[in-house]
């Protein structure tokens, strides 16, 4: 059995607009303003015809699908699990850094 896969590839420079941002992520444009209402997104621009988001918030909006289709949490709790995770990636981060740091104090 042949299986189709789709695939794309974002640019960490590349911004979409509303209508690219909700074809990318397949939802409609509401739930994208209910993400910018509830603190989760931040586009950048004055007002919804110049809203620009990049790769950072197409992440988001994907864990917050996952979060509320798997397991069925509503958006506050999505966008303080959302934050939660983000300062755990920083965490990990910056033990990495001390890491490296230490054991460069110990070749000296």
């Amino acid at each position: 059995m042949k299986t189709d896969i789709q695939c794309t590839v974002f640019d960490e420079t590349s911004a979409y607009c509303l209508k690219d941002l909700c074809r990318l992520c397949r939802v409609h444009a509401q739930f994208i303003h209910d993400l910018i209402d509830e603190g989760i997104l931040s586009p950048q621009g004055n007002n919804p015809k110049s809203w620009r988001f990049g790769a950072v918030e197409i992440k988001r909006i994907q864990i917050s699908i996952r979060l509320q289709e798997d397991l069925q949490v509503n958006l506050p709790g999505t966008a303080l699990a959302l934050d939660l995770l983000e300062e755990i990636e920083e965490l990990r981060s910056s033990k990495s850094l001390l890491e490296q740091l230490h054991a460069l104090e110990k070749r000296v």
